[in-house]
């Protein structure tokens, strides 16, 4: 399971490399101003959208509901069952796709008010929104492709779409004069993405043999479990995307480059988030469902906690480097062309904000397993919607005095709380078990962390003093990461010796048991 878990986050890291480099790009392209602020608002409604109706409900529901269904009656059924679920998908995402081309001015109305009083801003944010929304249709059905796949251990094609993402838009950026504002250019590089990442994941599927077909959808016992959980995951990823919402409605209404400064700002904090929780809970799910399906109760449970002790150690160095130098990497990254250094410190102090959160950022994917290979897809709503009324009331009391920092700052505080009641439900049913050498680890990779954040806050002054000036900020990052990973590195081989990562992987691949036949 961790060598999946390494190659999906392998992979996930080379998107997140690329889209570093599309942000560099975009920031250098279009700054943190009005056109900024508009194509960040037709990013993210049919981001939100694909968030609820595809990525997260779906895969939570799809994903043991396909498992299951495999291992107890076969490839004919699972196969017949799949047809169902993609005429399904398919349809719906179409009718939506005509509602919000319909309605797209009175859409953007009701999710970033502000502009109404920004004609520019407003006018242009429904062009821009009207090329980016055809993604969430391609996006939707790579989604259920990569379920699919997922459920057969085939990670790869999935996790590599997105690379597509940034190297589409880095090209139509490229070639910006040739758009209305860079802004067009941006948003059809994310259109030509959808259309790429379809092809992708559609021709992984296709050579496998299991890639969907049309068919008339019928509503038997497998289709109606399915909608059954469905509809809880739905709404617990509506409740993910109330807040984010919230984020969008409340920034439109404070300076520009607010929601600038939030999407730089997460676009870092999601870097750890997506190379380790999202791929730690992309494979601990199918790898969950097997091991219970098969009645290992214990093997998944050991699964569980082998993949948070992975999550600890490689996300603690993002978290200390977010909260210690977080205007040196805002700096580094993005300071250049029509993004200053003003903008550069708003999105810093947001990134701080959003690090507090950080771990139960990359946590709460593999604590929700707990529940969701277990078909529960109703537990983690409640969880879910606890930390979403968190997260919303401190919005509407820190966005006056904070701006957008108050805003991550509640994110952040929203996901503590969803963390900290999905392991109580799951301890409370036991379903999940703490065990000693997890709370070991944790302790050690906790003083390890302290060691890197004292060698940060002693060398960055000295390296920034000596670095040459047109580069400075460059190579003064570039130089702590250097020095940041021999200190983590040795911390962590000092602390659990070289013998600890051999056994750690030996100790997580006990194989799975046998449920069904391959395809």
């Amino acid at each position: 399971m961790i060598d999946r878990i390494l190659t999906v986050g392998g992979i996930t890291l080379v998107s997140r490399v690329t889209g570093f480099l599309r942000d560099i790009l975009l920031a250098a392209v279009l700054g943190a101003g009005p056109v900024a602020d508009a194509f960040f608002v037709a990013l993210r409604l049919p981001n939100h959208f694909r968030a609820i109706f595809a990525e997260g409900a779906f895969n939570a529901a799809f994903v043991p509901a396909y498992a299951r269904i495999r291992g107890e009656s076969g490839d004919r059924t699972v196969r017949l069952f799949t047809d169902r679920i993609f005429t399904l998908l398919l349809t719906s995402q179409v009718v939506l796709l005509a509602i919000a081309l319909l309605f797209t001015p009175g859409v953007i109305d009701l999710l970033a008010p502000g502009f109404g009083k920004d004609l520019v801003r407003f006018a242009l944010a429904v062009d821009l929104t009207r090329i980016t929304f055809p993604y969430l249709l391609l996006v939707s059905l790579v989604t259920l492709y990569g379920g699919i796949l997922n459920a057969l251990d085939r990670f790869a094609a999935a996790a590599a779409a997105p690379i597509l993402l940034n190297l589409s838009m880095m090209m139509t950026l490229a070639l910006a004069a040739f758009f209305p504002t860079a802004g067009h250019a941006a948003a059809w590089g994310v259109l030509i993405a959808g259309i790429l990442e379809f092809l992708l994941v559609a021709g992984d599927a296709a050579r496998r043999g299991v890639l969907p077909r049309f068919c008339w959808p019928r509503f038997d016992a497998e289709v109606l479990i399915f909608l059954k959980r469905f509809g809880p995951a739905t709404i617990g990823s509506a409740g993910t995307q109330i807040a984010l919402f919230a984020d969008t409605i409340i920034a439109s209404f404070l300076a520009a480059g607010a929601l600038s400064a939030l999407y730089y700002a997460d676009r870092l904090n999601q870097l750890p988030i997506g190379v380790i929780g999202i791929a730690a809970g992309t494979v601990l799910l199918p790898e969950m469902a097997r091991r219970i399906t098969a009645g290992d109760e214990s093997g998944a449970r050991h699964s569980q906690n082998r993949a948070i002790e992975l999550t600890l150690l490689l996300s603690l160095p993002c978290l200390v480097a977010f909260l210690l130098v977080p205007e040196l990497i805002m700096r580094a990254l993005f300071n250049r062309g029509a993004f200053t250094t003003a903008d550069a410190h708003a999105s810093a102090v947001t990134l701080m904000a959003y690090a507090i959160g950080l771990l139960p950022f990359v946590l709460m994917r593999s604590a929700s397993v707990s529940f969701l290979a277990r078909g529960d897809t109703t537990t983690p709503v409640k969880a879910l919607f606890a930390g979403v009324a968190v997260n919303v009331a401190l919005k509407i009391l820190l966005m006056n005095q904070y701006a957008q920092a108050g805003l991550a700052f509640a994110t952040s505080m929203g996901a503590w709380v969803n963390l900290l009641l999905l392991v109580w439900f799951a301890r409370r049913q036991k379903l999940f078990t703490v065990e000693p050498h997890l709370l070991q680890s944790a302790a050690k990779l906790a003083i390890a962390g302290a060691a890197l954040a004292m060698a940060l806050f002693v060398c960055e002054r000295p390296v920034a003093t000596v670095a040459p000036a047109p580069l400075r900020d460059e190579i003064t990052l570039l130089t702590l990461m250097a020095i940041g990973g021999v200190v983590y590195g040795g911390a962590v081989a000092l602390l659990f010796g070289k013998e600890w990562l051999a056994a750690f992987r030996r100790r997580s691949r006990a194989p799975a048991p046998d449920v069904s036949p391959d395809l």
